[in-house]
């Protein structure tokens, strides 16, 4: 991929990351462009989305301050490796689940 790519991608690889709202405007908009490296976000930030939801659901019904934060904490360090990837131009993948993310959903921008 060369730098002209990820250039014209940084944008809506930032997007993706601003909850799920902001995943579905850059899938949206990656559409006619078809960028790689916007998609390699997309597909990070929609794989967070859905397990911060999937996970939240379940640690709301408990009634525990320290599960509540570590919750918090996590996803929250979670999302901002996955900003700073977006920002510096890189496809890093998110640490432990990235390359699951990839390949459920690999036909996200092809």
């Amino acid at each position: 991929m060369n730098q002209n790519t990820i250039d014209e991608g940084k944008t809506l690889g930032l997007v993706a990351y601003l909850t799920l709202l902001g995943t579905l405007i850059a899938f949206f908009m990656n559409q006619d462009k078809k960028n790689p490296f916007t998609a390699f976000h997309i597909r990070q930030g929609l794989g967070l989305g859905i397990l911060y939801t999937i996970i939240a659901f379940v640690v709301s019904s408990m009634d525990s301050m320290m599960v509540s934060m570590s919750f918090w904490v996590f996803f929250s360090i979670l999302y901002f490796y996955g900003l700073i990837g977006a920002i510096s131009g890189k496809m890093n993948k998110i640490p432990l689940i990235g390359d699951v993310f990839q390949n459920i959903f690999k036909s996200i921008g092809q």
